[in-house]
């Protein structure tokens, strides 16, 4: 793959270049210092991935992931040091579109191949998505609704996730009526700071899902591991491994594929901005079910994949703006006005 990089550090621009020289389906095709020169350079000679820091002069990472995917869009990982310590902007940059984020591998480890590992792994799951491969989803057995369950929302996103879930969830009322479950992807090294991230932003609680525990109306639970979420017998929440092969980490059709499965009553699927095609058969095997399903526009998805695709499948019931989400499932599920 063809790779800018943007960086203003000399020794992180050298480790990148160590890193990148360790697979040699690689090239590192250009290299800028700062986020305005990054904007240039993608737009002469747009790459398959950039790697982007955060804190850098004259323009940041954030505002430049944001232009660049509104002009050039492309893969962009975030490449930073301390990503715990600069964990909003991390979110931030995933809300306009950047798909990853890993920490800078570094120069003194001895073992290049052991530091560059997670880049690389990274790099190579890209790849994968951008080739358009990606496991097809196991055979679902469908369960038998129960009206007496709780209504439950199952929401999928990907890149542009968080900015999209932090704007839908602020307008979910306190008595909202129904327990939502989140999979956005996202490494699990930031799952927990995304939580707190996103309970400051809205009236209902969120919090990590927990295995072993059952939905809550009235609760956001979001998937915490790299691990897929699944709803097991008795509608209880797991992490699973299988699939392993999956492109997606965790998947949001392995988890749309276990509520057809194991839910005992009435679901909502929503898909959200992303890249690839995670969630779209999973949300069409929901439709299928009988269940409402609803997929972000276009217009309002910082990128356009997985909803673009459930939209070729005929997978969503409704495809909506994402500021008309939250009131289509309220009026499903019950609450009262948004209360922000």
């Amino acid at each position: 793959m063809k790779i800018g990089i943007v960086n203003d550090s000399p020794l992180a621009v050298a480790a990148l270049r160590r890193a990148v020289s360790l697979e040699a389906t690689h090239e590192i095709i250009w290299v800028a210092g700062d986020g305005e020169q990054a904007i240039r350079m993608a737009a002469s000679r747009t790459p398959d991935v950039i790697f982007m820091d955060l804190l850098m002069p004259v323009m940041d990472g954030v505002e430049a992931t944001r232009r660049i995917m509104a002009a050039t869009p492309c893969a962009i990982v975030v490449v930073t040091t301390d990503l715990g310590r600069n964990a909003a902007q991390v979110f931030d940059a995933m809300g306009h579109g950047a798909i990853d984020a890993v920490d800078t591998p570094t120069l003194t480890e001895p073992d290049a191949q052991l530091v560059a590992g997670p880049l690389l792994r990274k790099l190579r799951n890209i790849g994968r998505l951008l080739a358009g491969r990606s496991a097809m989803p196991h055979a679902i057995r469908r369960a038998t609704p129960l009206p007496a369950a709780p209504r439950l929302v199952a929401i999928g996103a990907s890149a542009g996730g968080p900015a999209a879930l932090a704007s839908l969830l602020a307008e979910m009322p306190e008595n909202f009526g129904g327990a939502v479950v989140i999979v956005q992807h996202v490494d699990e090294a930031f799952a927990q700071g995304m939580a707190e991230w996103l309970d400051a932003q809205c009236p209902l609680p969120v919090r990590l899902a927990r295995a072993g525990e059952t939905p809550q109306t009235g609760t956001v639970m979001l998937a915490g591991t790299n691990d897929h979420l699944r709803l097991v017998a008795g509608a209880q929440l797991a992490y699973t491994a299988d699939p392993a092969d999956s492109l997606y980490r965790p998947s949001i059709d392995v988890f749309f594929e276990s509520v057809v499965e194991h839910w005992r009553g009435e679901a909502v699927g929503v898909l959200l901005t992303g890249m690839g095609r995670d969630g779209a058969l999973g949300l069409r095997a929901m439709r299928e079910r009988g269940y409402l399903t609803i997929a972000q526009d276009q217009a309002t998805s910082a990128v356009y994949g997985m909803p673009k695709a459930a939209a070729a499948l005929d997978a969503a019931s409704d495809i909506l703006p994402l500021p008309r989400i939250a009131a289509r499932l309220i009026k499903a599920c019950g609450g009262g006005r948004p209360t922000c």
